[in-house]
């Protein structure tokens, strides 16, 4: 089992001035204990519960751009883009950049957006739910076909419409940048990730609901015709710190096919958090081998 480290808060010591230091010392610290992938939110607002919206919050594909720059090894992304933050296209053009200038790391993480305040506050549109699940499929078939070589082709959807879906320079990464479809919603959300994703992401819960919701991405895994132990399987731990029991319930979780566990910093000094708690960590993980949930 592979670790993640997922930075939601950027409410340092010092304000401002003392965010990219810190940033900087968290991508050191991530690649120094190993961790496999290194993830920030994409909002424009801090989130309840994690703060009030008048705290610090950066906007996430710059922020990797940073990340980027401070590592080599590590596998980044956001945890998750909405999608209405960004047209498709530009979101694959983002995407494209950062999988090129971090040569071949980036994840396109996405999911059907839920804040509304930030959207009403930013003047950035909130349709109904239905119409964003509707947006995050064209979303993830508009940036496919923006990294197929071999179609530059217009695309046209419902929501959305493109005269020309091209993508210069080619990602680094293949065969493409890595899809992770964040949620655990069954008629959906898992549908999707079935269809389009690489990854899914589920929240962290007792194994029989994790059980339940890896049983329903089998099942649709099976009805699209793909192959369900070709998609990740990551959890987003956000319980508790990882204490004595910490690696006793992962093992639990490995049993049931997770492949990664994905952990946040509680405080305002997650660089020397990641190198106290998560280091001694990554190598009891890395004992633990995920084993696929039967059918």
């Amino acid at each position: 089992m592979r670790l993640g480290i997922h930075v939601p808060n950027f409410d340092m010591p010092g304000g401002p001035a003392a965010i990219a230091p810190e940033l900087a010392r968290v991508a050191e610290a991530a690649e120094g204990a190993g961790a496999a992938r290194l993830s920030l939110m994409d909002h424009f607002f801090q989130i309840p519960p994690r703060g009030e919206a008048t705290q610090p919050m950066l906007e996430g594909y710059t922020t990797l751009g940073y990340l980027a720059a401070h590592t080599s090894a590590i596998r980044l992304g956001l945890l998750v883009t909405g999608v209405t933050y960004r047209y498709p296209g530009l979101l694959a053009k983002i995407v494209t950049t950062l999988d090129v200038l971090s040569e071949g790391r980036a994840t396109l993480g996405i999911g059907a957006a839920w804040f509304e305040r930030e959207h009403h506050g930013l003047g950035v549109p909130f349709p109904p739910l239905a119409e964003r699940f509707e947006r995050l499929a064209e979303a993830l078939r508009v940036c496919l076909q923006m990294w197929d070589p071999g179609n530059d082709g217009p695309f046209e959807g419902k929501h959305f419409r493109l005269a020309e879906t091209l993508c210069s320079p080619r990602p680094v990464s293949e065969p493409r940048p890595e899809i992770m479809v964040a949620g655990g919603g069954e008629r959906k959300t898992l549908r999707l990730v079935a269809q389009y994703a690489d990854a899914c992401n589920l929240f962290a819960g007792t194994a029989e609901e994790l059980a339940h919701k890896l049983s329903v991405l089998r099942g649709h895994c099976e009805q699209v015709g793909r192959d369900y132990g070709e998609i990740e399987k990551t959890v987003i731990y956000n319980q508790r710190q990882p204490d004595a029991d910490f690696v006793d319930q992962m093992a639990e979780y490995a049993r049931l096919g997770i492949d990664t566990v994905i952990v946040m910093p509680p405080g305002d000094r997650p660089a020397e958090w990641i190198t106290g708690v998560c280091a001694p960590i990554v190598p009891r993980l890395a004992d633990l081998e995920p084993i696929a949930l039967d059918a």
